[in-house]
């Protein structure tokens, strides 16, 4: 929802480079939505440095017609909880000849409020529109928490889909990020490929002089070739080829699987956790301090292995085994603080970047230091149908029938180590994974 302030407060700097506010920040569009409108005001003043100065004296009538104001507007709305006439506001100032920056605001937030009515698909034609026409970063909708419920949906699967494929319909920007993570998981590919297709083209050259070559010696004659000769010539410049064109294809299948794989990691590591202090957090929050282990599946089934694993609390502790039940089917309410864009203040915020200077890193530590007190031996799903929804994709590309008992364990940076159907068996996996401060263990980091 704050997506469009980040752009707006850009603005601002560009205009008086002297204030002290910094654009360095790497934070996502996710401020506080009180500080979106204070954004959106302080732009306001900004005006007359793009424009023309008459337009501060305009009258407050005056600037409720114009495509900001109807965005502020649609904002208070929806902070009050009239999401009906906060999307009114949205639309409207849609057809008030927004700017790029207005336009984008406007799509964004009004795609957040069908989300929140559970209109999936108009949700996700917004957002696709942004994505193709105002340069939306596609972390910016993993990120944000009011587009939770839309995550959970199988119009969020068709565009994370079509912006993982690029296109002119949806742009490139997502499917870019996914492959510079893919080159620095598999950083030879790209050489592989490029002496495949070197070798190839040499013996298709090479192919396209010798079959002639094969014909003549077929026909015989005076200064005919050898036909064994140039038949063995042919069939290894051939198969060559083929060979090749089939290696070349098979890395071009095995980098699509990987960056729908790298996808979905990403797509995990924002689900929400409630840890036993009653703290929410994202997955991603909780990387190099322990190994989050997803028990997904029937009831009794997941409270049998919950409790199987209770004999082993404390050797899983010492290798940060943290459990993760998910009850397939199983519906809770949500529990609402208040009405409006954004988390509540009491939710945890992302970690600073390494990045950042020496006081947010000190923060940093400070509050991870504090985060890994908070853990303990078990936590709470807080979205169980987003949850479940990543769980059923992983299984189909695992060749699981969806709904099956399965079990996911994760590695110390997030990624998934291994997966199975059914319940793990506990004392394999105190034999399997060291213990967090050992050596191995640094290295999964």
């Amino acid at each position: 929802m704050a997506m469009a302030a980040q752009a707006l407060l850009h603005q601002q700097w560009l205009c008086f480079s002297s204030n002290p506010i910094s654009t360095t920040t790497t934070r996502p569009w996710l401020p506080a939505r009180t500080t979106t409108l204070t954004f959106f005001q302080i732009h306001k003043k900004l005006i007359p440095c793009s424009s023309s100065s008459s337009s501060t004296s305009q009258s407050p009538e005056a600037n409720t017609e114009t495509a900001e104001s109807c965005v502020n507007l649609g904002l208070q709305l929806f902070s009050k909880g009239r999401v009906k006439d906060a999307l009114v506001q949205f639309e409207t100032a849609l057809n008030l000849d927004p700017n790029p920056i207005e336009a984008q605001a406007a799509l964004y937030n009004k795609a957040c409020c069908h989300a929140y009515r559970e209109e999936g698909r108009k949700a996700a034609d917004c957002l696709r529109t942004c994505l193709r026409e105002y340069n939306l970063k596609f972390g910016t909708i993993l990120n944000d928490p009011d587009l939770a419920s839309f995550r959970a949906l199988p119009e969020y699967k068709e565009l994370q889909e079509e912006a993982r494929i690029g296109g002119e319909d949806i742009g490139y920007s997502f499917r870019r990020d996914l492959k510079l993570i893919s080159e620095v998981q598999a950083p030879f590919r790209g050489v592989r490929r490029f002496f495949y297709v070197a070798f190839s083209t040499a013996a298709g050259i090479s192919t396209f002089f010798t079959v002639p070559r094969l014909f003549r010696a077929i026909s015989g004659g005076d200064g005919a070739p050898d036909l064994l000769e140039t038949a063995g010539n042919v069939a290894i410049n051939v198969g060559g080829f083929t060979v090749l064109v089939a290696l070349f294809l098979w890395e071009n299948k095995k980098e699509e699987e990987q960056l729908a794989q790298i996808s979905r990691d990403e797509s995990l590591s924002r689900l929400p956790l409630r840890l036993s202090t009653n703290r929410v957090v994202e997955l991603v929050q909780l990387r190099d301090t322990v190994r989050p282990v997803i028990l997904a599946g029937k009831k009794e089934t997941v409270n049998s292995s919950v409790q199987q694993a209770a004999r082993f609390r404390t050797d899983l502790l010492l290798r940060g085994v943290l459990l993760v039940p998910v009850i397939f089917g199983e519906v809770r309410a949500p529990k609402i603080e208040k009405k409006g864009f954004g988390t509540s203040s009491k939710a945890a915020a992302a970690l600073p970047s390494i990045g950042e200077d020496f006081e947010k890193r000190t923060q940093s530590i400070t509050a991870k230091s504090k985060l890994k007190a908070e853990i303990r031996f078990k936590a709470e799903v807080v979205s169980p149908e987003e949850w479940e929804s990543w769980i059923r994709d992983q299984q189909k590309s695992e060749g699981v029938t969806p709904g099956e008992d399965v079990y996911i364990i994760l590695r110390l940076d997030g990624r998934v180590r291994r997966s199975g159907k059914g319940m793990p068996d506990w004392q394999q996996i105190l034999q399997e994974l060291p213990p967090v401060e050992a050596l191995l263990s640094k290295l999964e980091r």
